[in-house]
């Protein structure tokens, strides 16, 4: 298991020899050993789920209503990246002139 800078602790050493897993832990002012340099797509997602801020000050009280916020969210998302990849590999009639 590789983990971040953040997790170097005697704590999460213990946790992971009780639970018998072998981890790879980034000291101090090193990158991480797999982390170099790109992160983590479930990293990166929950950055751009933060953008939504309905979703970081939800006050439901039902699941499937939070739920909902999400897939929204997740969708507005995926939408948003199919349209950046669109842009550099193909080509429409009524294209805006500037990148999205």
């Amino acid at each position: 298991m590789h983990l971040d800078v953040c997790y170097d602790s005697d704590k999460t050493r213990a946790l992971l020899d009780e639970r018998g897993l072998h981890g790879r832990i980034a000291h101090k002012g090193e990158k991480a050993p797999v982390q170099a340099s790109w992160r983590w797509h479930v990293e990166r997602t929950h950055a751009w789920q933060n953008a939504f801020c309905r979703i970081a000050r939800c006050y439901e009280r039902h699941a499937t209503v939070v739920d909902a916020f999400f897939d929204l969210a997740d969708t507005i998302i995926t939408v948003r990246s199919l349209i950046r990849q669109a842009w550099t590999t193909h080509r429409w009639d009524g294209r805006p002139n500037r990148r999205p």
